[in-house]
This record gives C-alpha cells, sequence and structure tokens, in this order.
C-alpha cells in the first residue's frame, strides 16, 4: 500500500493524506477519518527514510539518565537497553545521543539538560528520579514542544506521551506479602529503608508495604533517606539503624540497595533470622540471592524499560503512530530457585 493508493481509495489528493499522516495542515474531520481508517486497515507504515531526507536531516533523540554506575550498576542496565534500541532505529534514519549525570550533583543535571535544550532535539526519554529538578526541565521541553516519555519512575501531574514502569504501590505492597510468606506469622517490627525518600516511585512503594503491614496487623519502622544528602545509603547507617531496632522480623530496602544491608546484617551474627527483601537484579544481588543471604528481589526488567521507550518514542515522532499512555512492567520476583545465571 503506497500514499498515492491510499489517496485513490479515499478520494483525496497524495497531499491530504500526506497531511494526516504527519498530523499537518488542515483537513476536515470527516476527510481525516476516511484516510486514517484506510490507513489502519492496510495497516500502512510510513517510509522513515524518506520523512528523514525530506526533513534534509535525521531525527534526532536524546536520554536523560544518571550514571551507569550508579546505584550499583542499575543505570548501565537501563543504558544498555537504550543502546540496544539506539541500534535498532539508527539505519531508519535516527540519532540518539546519551546524556549521563550524577543523579547526587544538581549542578551536573542542571549542565546536562541545558545542553539537551540547546540541541532541541525531536524526542527525549528520561526517568524523572531528580524531581524536583526535572519537573523544571520538562516544564522547558513542554514549552519548546518537544515530546518526551517518562520511564523507570514518574512525575504524576506532568504529561508525557507514555508513562513505562511497574506500580511502585503494588510493589510495596507485594514486598510486605512476601516478607509475611518468609515469615509466617509477625509480632515484631518490620523496617523499611526508604532510599531516595524524595522520589515519587519510591515513597509510593513505602505506601505499599505500610498498607499490607496494616491490613495484616503488624508493626513498621520506616527510615527515609534523601538524595539531597549527595550520597547513596550506606552500610554503616544501616548498621547504626539496626542498633536501634534490635527486635525485627525483617527488613524491606526500596530500592537496590540490599546488597548494603545484606553486609550490615553480619553484625548481628548470632541472633535469629531476619528476613530481607529489595530491588533489582544487579550482580551483587543475584550472588546474595544464590548463597541466601538475600530471601527475595523484585525486578523492574531496566534494560526492557529503556529499550522499550526509544522504540515507543520512534513509533510516535517518527512513523506518527498513536501509542499507550502507559505500559506497565511486570513484577518479576526472585528468590533463590529462579535467580538467573
Amino acid at each position: 500500500m503506497t500514499v498515492k493508493e491510499i489517496a485513490g481509495l479515499a478520494g483525496v489528493s497524495i497531499g491530504t493524506v500526506d497531511r494526516v499522516i504527519h498530523r499537518r495542515g488542515r483537513v476536515s474531520p470527516a476527510t481525516s477519518a476516511r484516510v486514517q481508517k484506510i490507513i489502519d486497515q492496510y495497516e500502512f507504515i510510513p517510509n522513515p527514510l524518506a520523512g528523514s531526507l525530506k526533513r534534509n536531516r535525521a531525527y534526532r533523540f536524546a536520554a536523560l539518565l544518571p550514571k551507569r554506575n550508579q546505584d550499583a550498576g542499575y543505570w548501565g542496565q537501563a543504558l544498555q537497553g537504550i543502546l540496544e534500541g539506539a541500534g535498532e532505529i539508527a539505519p531508519l534514519g535516527v540519532e540518539t545521543e546519551i546524556f549521563e549525570y550524577d543523579r547526587y550533583n544538581s549542578r551536573e543535571f542542571q549542565t546536562l539538560s541545558g545542553a539537551i535544550l540547546e540541541k532541541k532535539p525531536d524526542g527525549l526519554i528520561v526517568p524523572p528520579v531528580r524531581p524536583e529538578k526535572t519537573r523544571l526541565f520538562i516544564n522547558t521541553i513542554q514549552e519548546m514542544g518537544i515530546p518526551y516519555i517518562f520511564f523507570d519512575a514518574d512525575i504524576p501531574d506532568m504529561n508525557p506521551l507514555c508513562r513505562i514502569g511497574q506500580d511502585p504501590f503494588k510493589g510495596g505492597y507485594l514486598a510486605g506479602r512476601l516478607i509475611r510468606l518468609f515469615a509466617g506469622t509477625i509480632t515484631d517490627p518490620v523496617g523499611v529503608l526508604d532510599a531516595h525518600g524524595e522520589d515519587y516511585h519510591i515513597t509510593r512503594r513505602r505506601d505499599g508495604f505500610v498498607k499490607y503491614a496494616r491490613e495484616y496487623k503488624f508493626p513498621v519502622i520506616v527510615k527515609e533517606y534523601s538524595d539531597l544528602r549527595g550520597t547513596e545509603i550506606s552500610k554503616e547507617e544501616i548498621i547504626l539503624f539496626l542498633k536501634k531496632n534490635t527486635d525485627l522480623a525483617g527488613l524491606f530496602i526500596t530500592n537496590c540497595m540490599v546488597y548494603r544491608a545484606s553486609a550490615a546484617l553480619e553484625s548481628r551474627k548470632g541472633r535469629r533470622k531476619l528476613f530481607l527483601v529489595g530491588y533489582d537484579l544487579i550482580p551483587r544481588n543475584k550472588r546474595l540471592l544464590r548463597d541466601g543471604l538475600v530471601d527475595a528481589i523484585i525486578s523492574q526488567r531496566p534494560a526492557e524499560q529503556g529499550r522499550e521507550a526509544l522504540r515507543y518514542l520512534y513509533q510516535f515522532v517518527v512513523l506518527k503512530q498513536n501509542i499507550p499512555p502507559r505500559v506497565e512492567i511486570p513484577l518479576d520476583v526472585y528468590i533463590r530457585e529462579n535467580v538467573p545465571v
């Protein structure tokens, strides 16, 4: 099916079909609906190379995310997915530039976000893990008319094309259920170490866990750690928390730092088992799962999220296709018996 054939079937000019496909120019609602029906019926896909030639330049996408080594390599997994996605769309006339910033350095975020604004990309993917900075940046992106997609995290009152990620409240609720399954009847408190406490998706994980605890009537002690301190949660901070709370039945870490909690638990040698649940299947956490030192990990599929974010941006910007407003990533649970090699 070609543009010329669509025009013939719809009884309109080739120019009208082009305006409907690329959503530019004035076309009456009735004519637009007639043309779109034919496009959908024959599953017509525009030629992206022809589109970039018509523009006299390639499409340019940008990805802004924390440095690949931060959060124990979690962002390196997301980056790998982005690189895979970029490789898939590069032959189709799309260039992808990746910007990595130190998530604990506000000045670096501002510098790189400013560099993106100067380049005026055709689309952006970003995990909004610095909400107070991301909000200002995205407001400018919206004013410039640049489409963007959130992945991994969310800011609920903003309007990205698509949100890709897990339901964090369900994830926290699931963590509560996992600890209860491991521990059985719980009478002593369960600790929640709320890392990155200002991030919306992290607080929602905490809230989901607390809701489960209330429903099943076991006590919870929450300790919040903020990115604004300029550092990740440390082993020493966790040891201090454990010394102040010696009667814990379990511990839930709201991000990937469960491996540091496991190291901190060495200070409790000789005490009863403390059940440990956290997030993200980074290499260190995989090893601890295999060794039985962590009881369960909830995985977020970061590589898949990064790859899908680019794919959906390509579909919207280049192919002019509708994309879903939300793509929910499953809550994958790994225990010692099913941890991958």
